[in-house]
């Protein structure tokens, strides 16, 4: 067989390109980032698929010719644009990098908040703590560190948490409230954005959201303006992890949203002890969480999966999206048992609703 055209050396010489655009992939997002954030992208997709030149983009974004130049053809090499009789046009991976919201949302979490803190991820992976985020500051986790984050770092963060979340809390809210709840615990509760749908789902819950004071401040001031702090208090904690700092108890429901995934594996067994404790008798312990190995779409796992180095340079060291089979053996050690698992709630959720064994909340 001529060797030119063996399959094999095909397959390897496509292989080693991959490899070139893991190696290049740093570059790659600077420049494609700028060829959205400098219009490039929207001055390109305005002029259709007759494209423009060099010197027409320059003159309508107010970026060099060099510059362009050097973006856009970053940009073919990554199907980004395409290039026909020297007018550049967008491409449908164009066309997403600069109107799909995903792709946004995704873009903006990790050069504002991540990028920097990345170049650390091997300090942070063999000391076990976020070495990233020292970028920002002295923290010992980001979420001490939200409220005092800079103003486009903190934006891109709740962008990006609010984005995956609140997509799931329309489609969960029936299979919370189908039940009954007359009072609600609701760990982590960040913005209060669940606390308070869920106030205005159902007229006669009482929610409690528990969260590090610094948060549960943020809370209250959107909670205040819409009226409802008569239905709706704190119950301010600032170390969650400590084992010894119990929650409060007597509740129907317990409600823990993209929660879990911010701990290590000891630290959630905790946690998980912990919440059962604070069911009342026949209380429900609820889990929404998003786990890579139950997404219908790869598009959604990969997405996952390239979140948790994240979580190790930046969040706390020691956390990451886990995989399902790893949260129900947590669940099962801390005395809980699983009642229900449902999918496909908003952006590839999954909520468990979970009991304590001896139904007793003790």
């Amino acid at each position: 067989m001529d060797k030119k055209f063996d399959p094999g050396k095909k397959k390897a010489l496509k292989a080693r390109y991959e490899a070139q655009k893991i190696a290049f992939a740093p570059v790659v997002f600077q420049a494609v980032r700028l060829l959205r954030d400098l219009n490039i992208l929207k001055v390109v997709e305005a002029a259709g698929k007759t494209g423009l030149k060099t010197e027409a983009i320059s003159e309508q974004t107010g970026v060099s010719c060099y510059g362009v130049s050097v973006l856009c053809e970053t940009g073919l090499s990554q199907d980004v644009l395409e290039l026909k009789d020297d007018c550049y046009i967008l491409t449908r991976v164009g066309h997403f990098l600069l109107n799909d919201e995903l792709t946004n949302v995704n873009m903006d979490f990790i050069h504002d908040v991540c990028y920097e803190g990345l170049f650390r991820l091997d300090q942070a992976i063999e000391k076990g703590k976020p070495s990233g985020l020292e970028v920002f500051g002295k923290w010992s986790t980001i979420y001490e560190a939200l409220s005092h984050l800079p103003a486009k770092a903190q934006k891109s963060w709740f962008a990006f948490d609010h984005f995956y979340s609140d997509s799931a809390f329309p489609d969960a809210l029936p299979y919370v409230f189908d039940l009954k709840p007359q009072s609600l615990l609701d760990i982590g509760a960040n913005t209060g954005k669940f606390a308070i749908q869920c106030v205005l789902h159902n007229p006669d819950v009482h929610v409690t959201m528990m969260d590090l004071p610094g948060q549960l401040a943020k809370a209250e001031e959107n909670i205040v303006a819409q009226g409802l702090g008569d239905r709706i208090t704190q119950y301010p904690i600032c170390d969650l992890l400590d084992a010894k700092a119990g929650f409060p108890g007597g509740f129907d429901a317990v409600w823990m949203s993209q929660f879990l995934v911010c701990f290590s594996e000891e630290q959630i067994l905790s946690l998980l002890e912990r919440a059962k404790h604070a069911l009342a008798a026949q209380g429900n312990l609820f889990i929404l969480d998003t786990y890579w190995d139950r997404q219908k779409y790869e598009i959604a796992a990969y997405c996952l999966i390239n979140s948790s180095p994240y979580f190790t340079a930046m969040a706390n060291g020691n956390s990451r999206m886990y995989r399902f089979s790893q949260i129900e053996d947590l669940i099962t050690k801390a005395g809980l048992h699983i009642e229900s698992v449902d999918d496909g709630l908003g952006m590839g959720h999954t909520l468990i609703r979970c009991q304590a064994n001896d139904t007793s909340g003790k």
